[in-house]
């Protein structure tokens, strides 16, 4: 099991640092700018339907929400699976009431 772990940390750490090594001066953008930028190009008149509520004050601000994003719903699949599993171990006994 110990071993397993150790691989697949160390498969995970290689996914990460590969990339970074040989492309060291790439830029690493969103899709969001990709798609703006392409639809400009394709449609110079293009206006949007709507504008943002609330622009955060620094791209910080809006990776840190981002990464909470990413965390609350990684939390709740997490959640979700391991209630799932502990309830199917459970065999066919009864849930008291």
């Amino acid at each position: 099991m110990l071993k397993n772990n150790a691989f697949i940390l160390f498969i995970t750490i290689a996914l990460i640092c590969i990339p970074l090594i040989f492309n060291g001066n790439a830029e690493y953008g969103g899709a969001d700018g990709e798609a703006e930028e392409l639809i400009t190009e394709l449609n110079e008149s293009y206006k949007p339907w709507f504008s943002s509520i609330w622009e955060p004050p620094s791209g910080e601000i809006e990776s840190l929400l981002f990464v909470l994003q990413g965390a609350a719903g990684a939390g709740f699949i997490g959640y979700f699976i391991g209630y799932m599993r502990g309830r199917n171990r459970g065999g066919n006994a009864e849930i008291p009431k």
